[in-house]
């Protein structure tokens, strides 16, 4: 019996750098009832080429087929799948949040314990800038939650193999 569960999939795609490449990715998930949970894309340290990570949940014998079809579009270089391969990933979150004179010095402990950064200071709020995994992310908005959040803004998730050891 196959199993048809759904998985979440974390995919890197190496592309060249060119109109239309991304709608031809998303329109490749689009098409197969896939929803990208979050999408990034920039440029990487080689001028031309962007590296786009995409995380969305399906079945693992139809996302194999949208792997080899990615492997097919025109301007894509490589394709990640990182399903059984150890990688780093990572997501930067900027949050504002309520900073009553009461909440301050628990938002700071908050933002030390954390490691993250206050970017900018207003009478009555503070916008934090988070880095780190999707946990760690939804660790920090659901302690803020309790304090006021007024706006998250998210990048979606970057990642990278590890390099194997030798």
């Amino acid at each position: 019996m196959e199993n048809h569960s759904k998985q979440r999939h974390t995919i890197g795609i190496l592309v060249q750098n060119v109109p239309g490449v991304l709608a031809r990715i998303v329109t490749l998930f689009a098409g197969r009832d896939f929803n990208i949970e979050n999408i990034t894309a920039a440029e990487t340290h080689e001028p031309g080429l962007t590296r786009i990570t995409l995380v969305t949940t399906g079945d693992e014998r139809i996302m194999s087929q949208i792997v080899k079809q990615l492997n097919k579009l025109i301007n894509v270089i490589k394709v990640f799948d990182y399903r059984d391969t150890d990688f780093v990933d990572r997501e930067m979150a900027l949050i504002k949040v309520r900073a009553e004179a009461p909440t301050r010095a628990e938002v700071l402990r908050i933002v030390d314990i954390f490691r993250a950064k206050v970017v900018d200071v207003s009478p009555h709020f503070y916008t934090l800038e988070v880095t780190g995994n999707e946990s760690k992310i939804a660790a920090i908005i659901e302690l803020l939650g309790q304090i006021g959040i007024v706006e998250v803004a998210r990048t979606g998730k970057a990642a990278l193999s590890r390099s194997k050891k030798h």
